[in-house]
């Protein structure tokens, strides 16, 4: 069957059509070329078309020629028959006729013959004698060329002192000028970005050729491009230092001097790396000592020191002992900088937490040494394997005779999909090799970090993981691309003996946290970390995203070439013919047409027949089995192999990363160990809650309960096609019921598949202890690492886990687990903590009920708010009241302290303000504070006023304001909602209420959402204030050219991803991939987002400083402690502990001069000399306003801040 091309679901449907012949395909701009070439429907290469299409021709000919034959005699036996039979008349032209065709047949089939002959003999001149590596550059500086030309024997010490000791001379060529002054000034931006895309290819293609192994090819690219005066204009001296980095791991002096030449001849001056790589080079060769000294005078010469080497380069450990031997050769008294002193963060929020003075608590886990050891052990063997198998919880089906078919079938297909992968790939690798060889940077040496069957390993497992109604192109082959990535930096791991300095360096960090052991004095773990030696290096810098692109597109490719499937799958009477397993279709999203990859439905309906029962998931998105790694910088931290960045970010963005690495590493201090300390909690699975969501999940879920039900309780689309004389409003009608049901069962399925991803590695993990590395976004708000089962997600996933230490509930403990299980149901919001304590002790009987019976007895849980977490805490106080002793009742159960409107309690203490304060709960009351309430109350005001004027909408809205309806708007003003925003969460709030009037939802939440932010100003007035200044402040930096940049008060530097699209194409055989990037600083910034960010992004800042401190000060005293965001969680012993803490350090946390701190750093960083280059030239007038702006820091009212200690409901 032909693969055909087409627009959504018409071309998909015209693709899975069956046809007895080839049909035409429209040529599509970015759809075709590449893969296939011109025939579509057949995957044989061009000479297998000839020579098949010359042996029909033959076996025509050879029909031919037999039947005159038989002609022939039928008419010399005619007469001789002619009183007997029928005589039939053959006259002798019609024979005349038929030998001339014939003979013109033979002529042009031999013309044929010989032509394919001499395609066939060409093609195997090309593949079979490869053409020689080029490892002797050309040079244009006449003096190093005559130098290279001259009969040097064993003399290339003798040339490397020449290289180094010649003055660098630009060059100038007539091609470079016309490069570098193109005749409309308004290309030169776009040929430098040209430019720039070349340069980037090239140098990672030779780090590609470095970490393959394929060094003479890189050699001879370089050489290649050295040659020719144009192409040298695209090589820079990080691509030259990468090849001579090569050649001196391998001890090759004579390569690495010709680089060292082609370095000069282009007139660039080496550097440290340049100078590093000729040392280690004779390090390794034992070169003689007076090689070895003009090269050092010469680098000092040049303004370097061999000191510098040591510590400013990032090196290997046997890269650094060939260097050292070098140098010490030449100079015997030198020896190693000493290893600088630990530094120490100075910050004042953070000096008790460093403090050597006063004594500390660290807690130690609850595991012996011996347990820990095998922990990792363990974890070690699943990043190594790095997928895991993991059976499903879903429903088992029978296991039928249509069932074990389907699997068997499935078995077969993957092998003989493996053979062809590996067929498809090889070709692909030979090509691209040709390619490289001839001059031009292929994919090649990306295609060769790992082997082959890894490769086709990952193809299938991105097959197998096509959901059903396909991927868009551009993520699968950015999915495709990171994986590869990932395997071959853990592979690097590997096979540099990495692996065992790990294991020999965790086992020592594990005396710090094991139980049974002791260390002599108190360390954080980062600390120690760092006491047991220096840092690794990172092996492999991150790949481009454009790369990540062509690698996986090429990938992908080869997925859709190779894999088929036979016809019969689709119609059982039907052919054995192929066909492919995927499609590319083309699909509108947000308006936008998007290549997507679709599964064939046969395929897909396979799958599902088989039900295979194990799911598959790479190491990094599996919580850890023994403690992460302590995060000592922003690329060290968190799992043993798998890399993970500290601060996650769209990929292929790289700002924060280089803030990041800017910043001096004490500075990343508090970040770095509040991180650690929050992925070093334990946990388990609460066993018996997941038995009872299994149990929901596998009998249809519950959508009250948040268990998804699976895609056969979806609404069903109405019956098609509709009768011919269907009236169009209802053909209409039908198409939005269409629409709406094909959403639901899209967002089913999606909720579904999670909800099946999480309990199925609950299940998994229901035995285990494990831990939940985390990393932060750029505000500094933190996250756990693995995706699918955390802490972070719904009620459902909370209710999932309990910490792996208990700790006894002492005095106040099971108060507050009572107080919690009430907090949990949302039953008495505006009460006191005492009354709630009361109410739990009223309906004690429902709650024992409750742990006793979840799904016969009362089922009172179920009415709550949360309600699986209430049954967890139901099950947890049952346990605790009906224990011999309460007090010494081993509780597991994380007790939640929420903020109360935590954003706008920032705003509040940033503002000083007493009324907002009070509104928030920062200030002592009896009663908890409920500002959703208060703001209601208010638009009930304005509403009265306005009805009693005789405003219609006013007088609609009597009777249906409530906490409700405001809340959401309330809640996200602070984090920068727009009125039209805030006008559409108040209509969807409206919608909900069946007896309000619907025709007035559109013009009530417009009236709505003007009172409640009149409301908000009258309430919040200093708010609003410094609201109004970051928005103008963050609108006047983006419009001069800059994007939003601060400093958190813990030293975590930020800046606002929002910039313009920059797009880029790259052309494949499928369609030609656009894509966009907004998030990098090379592209202009957007300034709507800008603005609209600052205020919500900082105030974010905020909240993440204050959970840091909280965390810090909590591990000081012993404390286990968790958050989510403004959530924090820790034992029920100690909630009183945590509370205090709490307080006390947002207490000192706004008592720093936030505003003004930050309008410094904004003055200094934008309106001095020495900001940064802005996207485009800075007016006068403007410069002024921003200056001016930034110095009018909005002035602060009098709250005391000292009271939010005495608050009892500022976190509760």
């Amino acid at each position: 069957m032909a693969l055909c091309w087409g627009r959504g679901a018409a071309g998909l449907s015209r693709a899975l059509r069956s046809s007895g012949c080839a049909r035409p395909v429209a040529e599509e701009r970015g759809t075709l070329g590449g893969l296939w070439g011109s025939r579509r429907n057949s995957t044989a290469r061009p000479c297998e078309h000839d020579r098949r299409k010359d042996w029909g021709l033959a076996e025509l000919l050879e029909v031919l020629e037999a039947r005159v034959q038989q002609l022939q005699a039928e008419s010399g036996s005619g007469s001789e028959a002619v009183g007997k039979q029928l005589q039939v008349s053959r006259p002798a032209e019609h024979f005349a006729r038929w030998a001339k065709k014939l003979h013109k047949d033979h002529l042009e089939l031999q013309v044929r013959r010989q032509r394919l002959e001499r395609k066939l003999k060409a093609a195997s001149l090309k593949v079979q004698p490869r053409p020689l590596l080029r490892v002797e550059p050309q040079l244009q500086n006449s003096r190093l060329a005559s130098c290279l030309q001259e009969p040097h024997r064993n003399a290339w010490e003798e040339l490397l002192a020449r290289a180094l000791q010649e003055v660098p001379q630009k060059l100038s060529c007539e091609g470079a000028l016309e490069v570098h002054t193109p005749a409309q000034a308004g290309e030169l931006d776009e040929l430098e970005s040209e430019l720039w895309t070349l340069q980037q290819k090239l140098l990672f293609f030779f780090k590609g050729c470095l970490a393959s192994g394929h060094l003479p090819l890189a050699h001879h690219v370089l050489v290649s491009h050295h040659s020719r005066p144009r192409k040298q204009l695209q090589l820079t001296l990080a691509m030259y230092n990468t090849v001579m980095l090569g050649w001196a791991r391998q001890g090759s002096l004579k390569e690495l001097v010709y680089v060292f030449f082609m370095l000069k001849d282009s007139g660039l001056t080496p550097d440290l790396l340049s100078y590093a790589s000729a040392l280690q080079c004779m390090g390794r060769r034992d070169q003689d000592t007076h090689t070895i000294r003009r090269c050092l005078d010469q680098m000092v010469h040049d303004g370097l020191q061999p000191t510098q080497i040591f510590t400013d380069l990032p090196l290997l450990e046997e890269e650094r002992a060939a260097i050292l031997r070098a140098v010490v050769k030449a100079k015997p008294t030198f020896s190693l900088p000493p290893q600088p002193s630990p530094q120490v963060n100075t910050s004042e929020l953070l000096r008790e937490v460093y403090s050597k003075d006063e004594p500390v608590s660290y807690p130690k886990m609850s595991l012996p040494l011996e347990t820990l050891k095998g922990f990792f052990q363990q974890q070690l063997q699943v990043e190594l394997t790095n997928n895991i198998s993991v059976q499903s919880v879903d429903k088992a089906p029978q296991l039928t005779k249509e069932v074990l078919k389907a699997r068997k079938t499935l078995e077969t297909l993957r092998e003989q999909w493996k053979v062809e992968l590996l067929r498809v790939l090889q070709e692909t690798k030979t090509r691209l090799a040709r390619e490289a060889r001839s001059g031009r940077p292929s994919l090649y040496p990306f295609l060769c970090l790992l082997e082959d069957r890894e490769l086709v390993d990952l193809l299938l497992q991105a097959l197998h993981a096509l959901p059903a109604q396909g991927e868009s192109l551009i993520h699968l082959a950015h999915d495709v691309g990171l994986q590869t990535f990932n395997r071959h930096s853990m592979k690097q791991r590997q096979l540099s003996h990495q692996v065992k300095e790990l294991e020999q360096r965790y086992f020592q960090y594990l005396q710090l946290l094991a139980s049974d052991t002791q260390v002599e004095t108190p360390y954080l773990p980062r600390q120690y970390w760092e006491a047991l030696g220096p840092p690794e290096p990172p092996l492999q810098s991150p790949w481009p995203m454009r790369l990540l692109l062509e690698l996986g597109n090429q990938l992908t490719e080869l997925l859709v070439q190779a894999v088929q499937m036979p016809r019969s799958l689709v119609a059982p009477q039907g052919s054995c013919r192929l066909i492919p397993v995927l499609y590319h279709v083309y699909s509108f999203r947000s308006f936008r047409q998007i290549g997507i990859l679709k599964p064939h439905p046969a395929f897909t309906q396979l799958l599902a027949t088989a039900a295979e029962p194990t799911l598959i998931f790479e190491a990094k998105d599996m919580p850890m089995l023994c403690p992460p790694l302590p995060w000592t910088s922003p690329h060290a931290g968190a799992f043993l192999l798998s890399s993970t960045k500290l601060m996650r970010a769209v990929e292929g963005t790289r700002q924060h990363q280089r803030l990041l690495e800017c910043c001096p590493p004490a500075q990343l201090h508090g970040a770095l160990d509040t991180l650690t300390q929050l992925g070093n909690c334990a946990w388990r699975v609460n066993g018996r809650v997941l038995d009872l969501v299994l149990q929901v999940f596998r009998d249809k879920g519950s959508v009250h309960l948040g268990v998804p039900p699976p895609a056969s309780e979806a609404p069903q689309p109405p019956e098609l096609p509709l009768p011919p004389d269907t009236p169009p409003a209802r053909k209409a009608e039908v198409r939005r019921e269409l629409v709406r049901c094909l959403k639901v069962a899209r967002e089913m399925h999606s909720l579904r598949a999670d909800a099946l991803y999480r309990l199925s590695l609950a299940q998994h993990l229901r035995d285990h202890v494990f831990w939940l590395p985390h990393n932060m976004d750029f505000r500094g708000r933190t996250y756990p690492c693995p995706p699918h089962f955390n802490h972070l997600g719904s009620d459902l996933a909370r209710a999932l886990l309990r910490f792996a230490e208990g700790k006894p509930l002492g005095p106040r403990g099971l108060d507050w687990l009572k107080i919690h299980l009430v907090n949990l149901t949302g039953l008495r919001k505006r009460d006191s903590l005492q009354n709630r304590l009361a109410f739990a002790n009223e309906v004690m009987d429902d709650i024992l009920d409750s742990a006793d019976r979840p799904m016969t007895g009362r089922k009172w849980w179920m009415k709550a708010d949360e309600p699986w977490q209430t049954l967890a805490c139901c099950m947890e106080v049952a346990e605790a009241v009906r224990s011999s002793d309460p007090a010494t009742f081993l509780s597991h159960l994380p007790v939640h302290q929420d903020g109360s409107c935590n954003g706008l309690q920032h705003y509040a203490a940033l503002g000083r303000d007493s009324a907002g304060a009070s509104s928030v709960n920062l200030l002592p009351s009896d009663l908890p504070q409920d500002v959703y309430s208060e703001v209601a109350a208010q638009v009930e005001v304005f509403r009265r006023q306005d009805a009693e004027q005789g405003v219609r909408v006013a007088q609609v809205l009597e009777g249906f304001i409530s906490r409700k309806v405001v809340k959401q708007t309330v809640m996200t003003v602070v984090y920068g909602v727009t009125r039209y925003g805030g006008r559409l969460q108040i209509a969807k709030r409206l919608r909900e209420l069946s007896d309000f009037p619907q025709e007035f939802v559109w013009e009530a939440s417009h009236y709505l959402v003007c009172q409640v932010f009149q409301s908000l100003q009258e309430m919040f007035s200093s708010t609003r204030a410094i609201q109004h200044w970051l928005t103008q402040s963050a609108r006047l930096i983006s419009q001069a050219g800059w994007a939003v940049e601060w400093v958190t008060p813990l030293g975590v530097p930020v800046i606002q991803p929002y910039h313009h699209n920059a797009k880029f194409q790259m052309k494949g055989g499928l369609q030609t991939i656009t894509c966009a990037s907004n998030h990098d600083t090379n592209q202009r910034p957007n300034t709507v987002k800008q603005k609209n960010g600052f205020p919500p992004n900082f105030i974010h800042s905020l909240d993440s400083s204050h959970m840091m401190l909280t965390a810090l000060h909590c591990y000081r005293k012993g404390l286990t402690f968790v958050s989510v965001h403004d959530c924090f969680w820790t034992h029920a012993a100690d909630i009183s502990v945590m509370n205090e803490v709490c307080r006390e350090q947002f207490v000192r946390l706004h008592s720093q001069p936030i505003l003004e701190d930050l309008a410094k750093f904004l003055v200094q960083r934008y309106c001095s000399g020495l900001s940064p280059r802005p996207q485009k030239a800075v007016e006068p007038a403007l410069f002024a306003k921003l200056l001016g702006t930034l110095q009018a820091v909005p002035k602060t009212g009098a709250l005391d801040l000292e009271q939010v200690k005495r608050s009892t409901y500022f976190f509760s």
